[in-house]
């Protein structure tokens, strides 16, 4: 996900030379939320994978298509309203939502074996990995990229939207190349502008600060992990069907 640095931010601060020692006490915050979050998720989905009254919720259209709105309402409020936000709301918000995508996560099992979900979660975790190391160490200013990946973000919906109507298997190829990358180049420019945040000194001095934006940031990560996931999950296939 694209991250909109908040206001409270300075968007043009210089961070090259911002080590991580100075930056710890707010990424490691982030990713302890993050790992708390895609646990809440694997947990929630286990649990609704392994009930077949809530594998029939789950599947119930409507329900999939309130469970969505529920999770996209979410992710804009946590986002627009963070800086009003105590941190025990902000981490309820990211608790439900990361509980709901379990929900709706949880048909895969239904789908792929486990084998290909194992591998696409571990080939994920490297390149998210990866992605975060260049974020936090490239000298590039992302942000002049934001404008690219938003325009990317609209067309990649737009195309899995007229893939659910023409139901392309070659198309659903190139979405999911499309997707890895594009969600990878996010994961890096979200690393460098949480590295912002940790660079302000508002920040630096606010423990409820850190609190709040770790979960901000923690959330932007974790919809790029899942995203990530997800599209290598189409990409390797694996039907346990």
């Amino acid at each position: 996900m694209a991250l909109s640095t908040p206001s409270l931010f300075d968007k043009t601060r210089d961070v090259s030379t911002l080590s991580y020692a100075q930056a710890r006490p707010l990424f490691k915050w982030v990713y302890a939320w993050m790992f708390i979050g895609l646990l809440t998720t694997t947990f929630t989905a286990t649990i609704t994978a392994s009930t077949p009254a809530l594998v029939q919720l789950a599947a119930n259209p409507i329900v999939a298509i309130l469970a969505f709105v529920v999770q996209i309402g979410l992710v804009i409020a946590l986002g627009a309203m963070i800086q009003r936000l105590s941190p025990s709301m902000a981490a309820l918000m990211f608790m439900v939502y990361a509980g709901l995508l379990g929900f709706s996560l949880s048909l895969i099992f239904l789908v792929f074996s486990l084998g290909s979900i194992a591998v696409a979660f571990g080939t994920a975790a490297v390149l998210f990995g990866a992605m975060t190391m260049v974020g936090f160490t490239t000298n590039v200013d992302l942000t002049q990229f934001r404008g690219i990946f938003m325009m990317a973000l609209i067309g990649l919906f737009i195309a899995i939207f007229i893939n659910l109507l023409i139901g392309s298997s070659a198309l659903q190829f190139i979405i999911s190349i499309v997707g890895v990358i594009l969600f990878m180049a996010l994961t890096a420019y979200d690393t460098q502008n949480i590295k912002r945040m940790a660079a302000t000194p508002e920040l630096q001095a606010d423990g409820t600060l850190i609190a709040k934006y770790a979960i901000f940031g923690a959330l932007g990560l974790y919809i790029n992990f899942i995203n990530i996931f997800i599209f290598l999950l189409q990409l390797m296939g694996g039907s346990s069907e």
